[in-house]
């Protein structure tokens, strides 16, 4: 089973990043921020959305910063990923 976003949308995958503190203390996974940081695995059609033409910028494989609040995570398959549109992108990191 896969996801395909539709109109604007983009399914995103956390990437897990390991942080430590400067005193050199590994944080687990319930002690730290959710990462902004996620790799795109679909992108939708673009098209006429909301009565305003969208050209989809991104493609699959990208790195991307995204809005903190943004976007619907959903679980398929044991794997957790988030929908967001493509204005909740705010940067491709190269």
């Amino acid at each position: 089973m896969s996801i395909k976003p539709l109109g604007d949308r983009v399914v995103l995958k956390s990437m897990e990043v390991e942080e430590t503190t400067k005193s050199g203390i590994v944080l687990t996974g319930s002690a730290k921020e959710k990462p902004s940081t996620a790799e795109i695995v679909a992108v939708g059609p673009g098209g006429m959305v909301e009565g305003k033409e969208v050209v989809m910028t991104v493609k699959v494989g990208d790195t991307v910063l995204y809005s903190k609040y943004a976007g619907t995570e959903v679980k398929l398959e044991d794997e957790e990923y988030i929908i967001v549109r493509q204005g909740d992108l705010l940067a491709i990191v190269e």
